[in-house]
């Protein structure tokens, strides 16, 4: 929209009809509304306007206007700009319209719309201008909310409470298509449009009382402004019929002045106008001055008088002036109180002084910025007296001596002081009350308190982070000025805040647990100290350095000894060998590094110290050994020589060869030759090779500066030829010794040498051999061939001499083998006996099997057939036993699934309190409580709150046991007729119809725990969910993007207890390889997969990598190596989603029947109600019902519906939760044929799959609704129930029982609308709902009341039941051919008496039968009738029968026959389907009850955090770490210590570890040591730095939190607040170097 100012006189676009052409009736109509519009639409710019000015606020666009008033904020910010008395910020509702972007119109916005119009009463505006608040909430009249703001604003304007509100008429400029808009939604809503060019009329009529005299008035004024005499004008206005408040004779002027110009202006607008309305229309106070627009120029001349009258006391600082001002009742301004004028003055002076420095030029303070000061300086005044008050207070509490008086009295926000904490009471107690004794007065000030409290809150927090080892924290505290320390150094904060810790430490553990502000102090000055002192001893080695260079022993030796050196053990005598081996070890460090400049650091000068003593002391040793035993060699005293070679040489000499060793040193004693028989007393050695030393053999003097004058002595042994012959004698007679003991092994030596050679000749005999073998077998084989026919020959003549005798031994032969085999036959019978009878009983058992075939597969069987067969419809006792032990399980089940809910929101719960104790929003105590209210809730206390009593029938009275019946003919109508229950949850909100469904429903069909209760669940479902359809979808896609009750209800129940193990089956394996593979990695964002790879780089090279690591998902595809990664998940994504699929698609008759069949159901009754929704359309729906909200999100969270095993406190690894998120993500874009794009784009080449894989869901979600219907399922009718073994249990707390009883007749009129209706008999029957106390059975053996009675035949099914009763008791003891045949043919005896028997089997059958288990009494009582009375009774009933057309005796009653197989074969169904509801029971019992024991797993787990928690309560001085085992660490354990790793800063810059050290060249690298050791713990380190060898700075590094910046991106961090560090290559290095990785 475009607003322009146009020149006075210029129409506006749609004004009156002044075209030249002639224009229609319906032109001039359109015309005519299109002005309308526009005129509104001004209206709307001008109310705009309006309250921007008066709120200082801008609001929506005009043509957005209506809507952004709706939720009442801006009216209600315009009520408090008016009557702030009434509405305060407090009042309106959503003040900064949050709630209102986020989610629209909330219905507490009509609460803005209400105090708005209380606001406007309050200051009395004529109700007749109010709208309603639905023409604003609800949008009905929002022009008349319109014509109330502009009423409003004349009527403020004439109380001189705001500005006069603009008439735009003509002056701004709508778009055509903006006017039409507004048309259409003036047209829409027909709405008639207020005359807002009356306002100011009706605002007069309103308000006078003579409403003539008053119009006179007003004419009368008008005129006299019109003759411009400011004396007859002063007149009018004073005339008492106008009504005029305020007028002073003396403003007369002004006032002539002012409402000339008003009335002037209204003319011209008026001009404007005149066009548009009618000469009817058209309204005197259209061009005249208003009384309430006299009364508003008026007021604003006064309060321009007043406001100058205002400023000018400010400017001239008189106060009583300044009142006088504030007091004038043109500025009616509130709360002005005469004690605090000094403060107005203040306020006001200092407000305009910041105005007028904003401005640049003098300013006066208008109205609204007066009445502000006023209200700041009215607060300001009482916060100064609460705060003297206060101070009073805190004073006293602090004599008191009661540190928790003091906290309370600090915190008090009167007392405007600095921040208090409040777990450091005693802190402030004792310092405070200190300071208080100090005092001359004995009274601590509110200064002084803010001081002491601002610097004491400082200290506390500094040593709560000390406490909490938090070295940030640490740093800032001491950077806080509050604090106010001394001494302070940015570059020693590190040292700071280690050191203060230490100190913390030590103290906490002599019983302190606060350091002061002067400890803390202390330690700073300490710090500062040693820092100088590390200084001190780098400048001393840097002296020591240079004398080193100097080659000065005496200048090194002064220097080694400076007390700021620091250096141990330094001797004077051994000053020139120091030198010497000093400027050696420099030299080798020059050479090594390259570097001629390098330095001898610290630790380097001590080892050289300690080399040189060490070389001096082994010389001297040597030295006097070497005296010792020349001396003894020309003593020739061989004595000396063993021990002197021992104790001074060291060496390991042998006793034998003692006089050897005096021998041979003798002789090379001798053959040294004496050139100068005046040999001086010294001899001379060399240490290590390369320093000299002097030893003088008389004086026992050792030197290593060479005595002048003197030559050593050559006609001596040195030590190393002393040593060398000893040697020499000890190897010759070692070796000796060794063949002497060595002796059996040379000679075994020999043995295998000569062996060699012979094995050697064998082997060369063998080769010769080999390699002749076809001649030799050539030779072999003719000797073996004449050999045999040799033998052939002989063996031919002697049988040719024996014919005779040969065949009698034949005949002999032949004989004894066939009797042999015979008895071998007749054995193998014998033996086989078993086998043979089983065959036997094969063949009969084919016989059976061709009768059964007949009774299940004839259309007729005969009645010979079915006689074999009648004795199955008898119940055995296995049955009575597997029945009883269905019903056992089904109990267990129902109880253990109740159990397990409990158990489940228990640690729900539990979790929730962990949480908040991590939070520490809650204490230790309430956990521990909650605890041990989870302990009591055992296995078998919770079975006990769901067991059922199974006496407590029999110990009821005659009244509780009618109730009790009554409740059990309620819940069996309520099971058996779904309707009640389907209407029922609909008439609740939805949250209640969760938790009823939750309870109530699954417990009232014992969550399907048998086929009749999975039936009538089903049949609940599908009713339930075609009324959902029928009443609450609108659009087909309504299933998908809502969440309807029904399907929410059915994926609850089959992934509840029941479908869980389906789930587990179907997906787990699956899902378990998709875990286990720990190769497998999917990621399919590029951002990902880049970040991942520049980190891989850097840890593979241990180089800084040079590409950036914040890139968008094109930057990161723009890298070869990003895309082939992201192909490569790719196609393990579809590699293992194949695998899925495989599953999913192999496992269709896994599903659970119920699935299937409300998959079914949603897809007839979906077509049934939208018959042009296309198959495809109805298969998604299918689809999101089976696979998106059944199994998708037990792939995505296999652990939170039992899927995979989990152990306590176990987890999904972030890797694994990826892959499977994306391998669900793919399956739900296939199921519902959803391909990637836009932001997904990079996947696009999976489209192709995602449509063949849609195909594949298509033809398996069509496979999936192809069930039968649960009739012929189940096999079950509503004549079921009167021919099952057992009546229905259900177990039902009292509470559900209770609340049923209640929503039934709370919703009765809707779930029940006829009178007669069953239901409303049956709750008339029971009354109201009764208490607790009142009923105490929570077992209802489920009956209907409207069974047949006895003697009630109509019942043609009931009485069918009973003739194939009968029937089958006749011809189980009487055979024939027919029915007919038998029961025309008398029974013999011998058949009466087999009758007999057969009842009184039946008849001790039955005593033994559980109660709830017998069939009726009058079934009972014909199964005792004598035969022939039971064939009379049969031919009765079947007469009745054939009436009804249900027999014939055409057919010879065949039809009753049929139906009596019928029975048999459905009592060999009902059996088999027991069997497998005992394996299925059992089996979910099983899964039960592992779900239980993981719960108690965690139970035992949280118990075992909680014992942790509570140990380290009470050992809060211990520094042992917490483990969850409940286990600590051993003190003082011994552990293998890793060795430490040394690096130079140089080599770690060289390896772009290090990136840079502030405050340091590079070429200063190499004289930084970085010191990397491991801790006692696994994954830290601690890190020390050096600088020329004396030890800095040393911080603790936790692997773990590398991993996690690495995780976060964090390429670079800080260590010692100095150095910069390339975190990737640091995990390299410590990787490399410690893990082996």
């Amino acid at each position: 929209m475009h607003h322009e100012e146009l020149a006075p006189l210029q129409r506006p676009r749609y004004g009156s009809i002044v075209d030249d052409e002639r224009l229609s009736a319906e032109e001039m109509d359109e015309r005519r509304r299109q002005n309308i519009a526009y005129e509104y639409l001004c209206h709307l710019e001008e109310a705009k306007r309006w309250m921007e000015v008066c709120l200082k606020e801008e609001l929506p666009p005009t043509t957005e206007l209506e809507e952004g008033l709706r939720n009442g904020v801006y009216l209600a910010k315009l009520a408090k700009f008016f009557a702030p008395n009434v509405v305060s910020d407090k009042k309106i509702y959503d003040v900064e319209q949050a709630r209102y972007k986020r989610s629209g119109l909330h219905f507490r916005h009509t609460d803005n719309t209400v105090q708005w119009l209380r606001a406007m009463e309050s200051i009395g505006l004529p109700k007749i201008f109010y709208p309603e608040t639905t023409d604003v909430y609800d949008r009905k009249n929002i022009p008349r909310m319109i014509y109330c703001i502009h009423a409003l604003s004349l009527y403020l304007f004439k109380l001189g409470l705001a500005p006069q509100i603009q008439d735009l008429l003509g002056k701004v400029d709508f778009t055509e298509e903006e006017i039409s808009n507004m048309r259409k939604e003036l047209e829409k809503y027909g709405i008639q449009m207020p005359s807002f060019s009356k306002i100011g009329g009706i605002l007069a009529n309103e308000l006078s009382v003579d409403e003539a005299a008053l119009h006179a008035a007003v004419i009368a004024i008008n005129e006299a402004i019109e003759k411009g005499i400011a004396e007859q004008t002063i007149a009018t206005l004073r005339n008492p019929n106008a009504m005029l408040l305020n007028v002073d004779e003396e403003l007369a002027q002004d006032y002539q002045n002012e409402l000339f110009e008003a009335k002037r202006r209204k003319e011209s607008n008026a001009r404007l106008k005149n066009g548009t309305i009618s000469e009817e229309e058209r309204d005197v106070y259209e061009e005249l001055l208003t009384q309430a627009e006299i009364q508003g120029n008026i007021n604003k001349i006064n309060i321009h008088i007043a406001l100058v009258q205002v400023n000018e006391a400010i400017d001239q600082q008189d106060e009583v002036a300044l009142m006088a001002g504030l007091n004038h009742p043109a500025l009616s301004l509130l709360e002005v109180l005469p004690q605090n004028s000094s403060w107005y003055l203040l306020q006001l002076c200092d407000s305009k002084e910041q105005k007028m420095q904003i401005a640049g030029v003098p300013n006066m303070l208008d109205k609204s910025e007066i009445q502000k000061e006023v209200s700041v300086a009215n607060v300001e005044a009482e916060a100064h007296k609460l705060k003297l008050i206060a101070v009073d207070n805190i004073n006293t509490a602090i004599r008191n001596c009661d540190p928790s008086k003091t906290l309370v009295a600090l915190m008090k926000p009167e007392a405007q002081l600095p921040v208090v904490h409040s777990f450091a009471a005693a802190v402030y107690q004792t310092e405070l009350f200190n300071l208080q004794q100090q005092n001359a007065v004995n009274y601590l000030a509110h200064d002084e308190l803010s001081v002491a409290v601002e610097m004491l809150s400082a200290v506390v927090l500094l040593n709560q982070a000390l406490e909490n080892k938090d070295i940030l924290m640490i740093k800032n505290h001491l950077r806080n000025p509050c604090i106010g320390f001394n001494n302070l150094e940015e570059e020693n904060f590190q040292r700071y805040a280690d050191t203060l810790l230490s100190i913390k430490s030590e103290a906490s553990s002599q019983g302190q647990d606060y350091l002061s502000w002067n400890d803390i102090q202390n330690c700073i000055d300490m710090v500062n100290m040693q820092i100088q002192e590390e200084n001190e001893r780098i400048i001393a080695i840097g002296q020591i350095n240079e004398a080193i260079d100097q080659g000065n022993a005496e200048k090194t030796l002064e220097t080694l000894l400076l007390p700021t050196a620091k250096l141990q053990d330094v001797r004077p005598a051994n000053a020139r060998h120091y030198q010497d081996v000093l400027h050696q070890a420099k030299v080798q460090k020059c050479k090594e590094s390259q570097d001629e400049s390098a330095l001898l650091w610290l630790d380097e000068i001590q080892n050289g110290i300690n080399d040189a003593n060490n070389n001096i002391k082994e010389a001297a040793i040597l030295a006097v050994g070497t005296s010792m035993i020349n001396k003894s060699l020309e003593k020739g005293d061989s004595e000396p020589i063993l021990m002197t070679l021992q104790s001074k040489f060291g060496l390991r000499v042998v006793a034998e060869c003692a006089e050897a060793y005096f021998r041979n040193l003798s002789g090379a004693k001798q053959l040294k030759t004496r050139e100068d028989s005046n040999e001086s007393p010294w001899i001379k050695l060399v240490m290590k090779n390369m320093y000299d030393y002097y030893y003088n053999v008389e004086t026992e003097e050792g030197t290593c500066v060479a005595p002048e004058g003197v030559v050593p002595k050559t006609s001596w042994l040195t030590g190393e030829e002393i040593q060398s012959v000893v040697g020499q004698v000890t190897a010759d007679y070692n070796r000796e010794q060794l063949w002497l003991a060595n002796e059996n092994l040379i000679v075994q030596l020999q043995a295998r040498a000569r062996g060699f050679l012979v094995r050697k000749k064998y082997q060369e005999r063998k080769a010769y051999l080999r390699n002749q073998e076809p001649s030799t077998i050539k030779i072999q084989a003719f000797w073996k061939g004449f050999k045999q026919r040799k033998s052939y020959v002989d063996r031919l003549k002697v049988f040719q001499g024996n014919v005779d005798a040969i065949i009698k031994i034949q005949s002999w032969v032949k004989m004894w083998l066939a009797r042999r085999a015979y008895r071998k036959r007749l054995q193998y019978f014998k033996d086989h006996n078993a086998e043979i009878v089983k065959i036997q009983a094969f063949l009969r058992a084919n016989k059976a099997r061709d009768d059964y075939r007949t009774l299940i597969g004839a259309e007729n069987p005969p009645l010979t057939v079915l006689r074999k067969f009648a004795y199955l419809l008898d119940q055995s006792d296995l049955d009575f036993q597997e029945e009883l032990e269905v019903t056992r399980l089904r109990e267990e089940v129902v109880t253990k699934i109740r159990s397990n809910q409990q158990l489940e929101k228990d640690l729900n719960l539990m979790d929730i309190k962990i949480g908040l104790l991590v939070k520490n929003r809650i204490t230790l105590q309430d956990v521990v409580l909650h605890s041990k209210k989870l302990n009591k809730k055992s296995k078998s206390q919770l079975e006990e709150m769901v067991m059922v009593d199974k006496q407590g029938i029999k110990g009821l009275s005659k009244e509780r046991r009618k109730k009790l019946e009554a409740y059990q003919h309620l819940f069996y109508l309520l099971q058996t007729n779904p309707t009640y229950l389907a209407k029922l949850i609909f008439q609740m909100p939805q949250n209640k119809s969760t938790k009823f469904m939750d309870t109530v429903i699954f417990t009232l069909y014992n969550y399907a725990s048998n086929q009749r209760e999975e039936y009538l669940l089903l049949k609940l479902f599908k009713t339930a969910l075609e009324e959902e359809i029928n009443s609450k979808v609108d659009q087909i896609q309504d299933i998908v993007t809502g969440n309807p009750t029904v399907i929410k209800m059915v994926v609850s129940f089959n992934r509840g207890a029941r479908g869980q193990n389906t789930l587990r089956q179907l997906l787990a394996p699956v899902v378990k390889d998709i875990m286990d593979d720990k190769s497998l990695i999917i990621n399919t964002s590029p951002v990902d997969v880049y970040k991942s790879w520049v980190n891989q780089l850097e840890m593979q090279t241990g180089e800084a990598s040079k590409l950036p690591y914040d890139v968008t998902t094109e930057q990161a595809l723009t890298h070869t190596e990003v895309v082939n990664k992201l192909e490569s998940s790719i196609q393990s994504l579809r590699a293992v989603t194949d695998k899925v699929l495989a599953s999913i698609f192999s496992s269709l008759n896994m599903m659970p029947y119920g699935m299937r069949y409300i998959a079914k159901v949603l897809k007839s009754s979906l077509h049934e109600k939208f018959p042009d929704a296309t198959e495809d359309e109805l298969l998604k729906i299918v689809g999101n019902l089976l696979y998106y909200r059944y199994m998708n999100p037990a792939i995505v969270a296999p652990d939170g519906f039992d899927i995979i095993d989990m152990t306590a406190g176990g987890q999904i690894h972030p890797d694994q939760r990826r892959n499977l998120g994306c391998v669900a993500k793919v399956l739900q874009h296939a199921a519902s044929n959803k391909l990637f794009e836009g932001e997904s784009e990079h996947l696009s080449s999976m489209n192709t799959y995602l449509s063949q894989t849609y195909q594949k869901f298509r033809n398996f979600f069509q496979a999936a609704c192809d069930v039968p219907e649960p009739e012929e399922k189940f096999n079950i009718d509503e004549y079921s129930d009167m021919v099952t073994l057992s009546k229905p249990v259900i177990y039902i707390s009292i509470e559900e029982i209770i609340n049923t009883h209640s929503l039934l007749l709370e919703h009765q009129d809707a779930i029940a609308t006829e009178p007669n209706d069953l239901l409303n008999e049956l709750l008339e029957g029971l009354g109201p709902v009764p208490d607790v106390e009142s009923f105490l059975e929570i077992s209802l053996s489920l009956t209907s009341k409207y069974e047949l009675r006895e003697g009630e035949d109509q019942d043609l099914k009931s009485l069918m039941i009973k003739t194939k009763r009968l029937i089958v008791d006749v011809i189980r003891t009487q055979p024939g051919d027919t029915l007919l045949e038998i029961l025309e043919t008398p029974a013999t005896a011998q058949q009466e008496s087999e009758h007999s028997k057969l009842a009184e089997k039946r008849a001790i059958l039955d005593s033994k039968t559980p109660e709830k288990m017998k069939h009726s009494k009058s079934i009972f009582e014909d199964g005792q009738l004598p035969i022939e009375q039971k064939k009379r009774k049969i031919q009765r009933n079947l007469r009745t029968l054939e009436q009804a057309g249900l027999v014939s005796s055409a057919t010879k009653y065949q039809e009753i026959i049929n139906e009596i197989a019928k029975d048999i074969r459905n009592q060999r169904r009902y059996r088999h389907h027991r069997k497998a509801e005992l394996v299925k029971l059992q089996q979910t019992l099983n899964a039960l009850n592992s779900k239980t024991a993981f719960y108690e797993e965690q139970i035992n787990y949280y118990n075992t955090y909680i014992k942790t928690c509570l140990d380290n309560l009470t050992r809060k001085n211990s520094r042992r770490s917490i483990k969850l085992d409940g286990k600590e660490e051993v003190k003082g354990s011994k552990k293998m210590k890793q060795a430490s790793l040394k690096y130079t800063a140089a080599r770690l810059h060289e390896k772009g570890v290090i990136l840079e050290i502030e405050d340091l060249q590079t070429n200063q690298f190499k004289n930084v040591m970085f010191d990397i050791t491991p801790g006692e713990e696994v994954g830290d380190f601690e890190i020390k730095a050096k600088f020329l060898g004396v030890e800095m700075e040393k911080v603790q590094l936790h692997f773990q939190d590398l991993l996690q910046m690495q995780y976060e991106g964090v390429a670079v961090m800080k260590m010692f607040d100095k150095a910069k560090v390339n975190v990737n290559l640091l995990i390299f290095l410590l990787n490399k170097k410690f893990y082996g990785k």
